[in-house]
């Protein structure tokens, strides 16, 4: 659906009785998760009948009954129907952070049944759109082999360039970033605590390089908080990371309530019909 933006559109989320609360807004790199990014996320696996499974934590004391017990911590489990990836809903298990944000969801692959280790994992916080995680996972989803490189990694920045963003001058091999110069894309060293099968995940230091694999983030104002951050192992197939690359720099609006204060003045949007 085409719709025509402007900035001067109010959006009135905290009016339930409004005759107008959502809009459709764009860019969609910095509109946000509109405040449901486990439901759109669920759905969109539902849909692909993978199954989940809810993982509860907690505690119970002798002679307890059951509707007293403390529940600590909780998650949600969706697993494909081949059982080869999964992704996690981490936000209420005490997520570790990229950027200073919470990791909200973590989907994995292993290559075959017989090894309950990931082969890689991938990592997105809070308010990365949900659309775009939605296409990752559908990719990955449609994929027969789950960690088989069908590509190099110029598919990615090809991905995000097609759709007018800029390869870093400095590194245009390995970086990207949108003409507003708030969201980027970077092939380097991966943060720590990324769980991947490659061997150099493990012996990563002061003396030893690290595999590299994609980031992505957004940095509304510099030297700001981070507006979203994701990461990529360094096995995650380059063709998976396009995919996410290509649906974040989509030109394609977004339906929102609810947008992201350090960035509702960037963006533009239409009244939806």
């Amino acid at each position: 659906m085409e719709a025509h933006l402007n900035h001067n559109s109010p959006l009135e989320p905290s009016t339930p009785s409004s005759a107008q609360s959502h809009y459709w807004v764009g860019p969609r790199h910095l509109a946000g998760d509109d405040g449901r990014l486990y439901d759109a996320v669920a759905d969109t696996l539902a849909g692909l009948a993978w199954t989940s499974l809810a993982i509860v934590r907690g505690r119970q004391e002798p002679d307890e009954p059951p509707e007293d017990r403390q529940v600590l911590r909780s998650t949600v489990l969706h697993i494909s129907p081949d059982t080869l990836r999964w992704a996690q809903w981490a936000l209420p298990d005490e997520p570790f952070h990229l950027g200073e944000l919470p990791v909200a969801w973590q989907v994995s692959a292993r290559v075959d049944t017989d090894s309950p280790l990931a082969q890689w994992s991938a990592y997105f916080t809070t308010d990365v759109p949900g659309e775009v995680l939605a296409d990752f996972l559908v990719a990955l989803d449609a994929r027969e082999e789950t960690a088989t490189a069908f590509t190099g990694p110029d598919s990615v920045l090809d991905a995000v360039t097609a759709h007018g963003w800029l390869r870093d001058i400095d590194q245009p091999d390995a970086g990207a970033t949108d003409p507003t110069f708030t969201s980027h894309l970077s092939l380097g060293e991966v943060p720590p605590l990324i769980q991947d099968a490659d061997p150099r995940a493990l012996t990563s230091g002061a003396d030893v390089a690290g595999p590299v694999g994609w980031q992505a983030w957004a940095e509304p104002a510099l030297g700001e908080s981070y507006l979203w951050a994701a990461s990529f192992s360094a096995s995650v197939p380059h063709d998976l990371v396009a995919r996410f690359a290509a649906s974040l720099s989509s030109s394609a609006p977004v339906l929102r309530g609810v947008l992201p204060a350090s960035t509702q003045d960037r963006l533009l949007r239409a009244p939806a019909s």
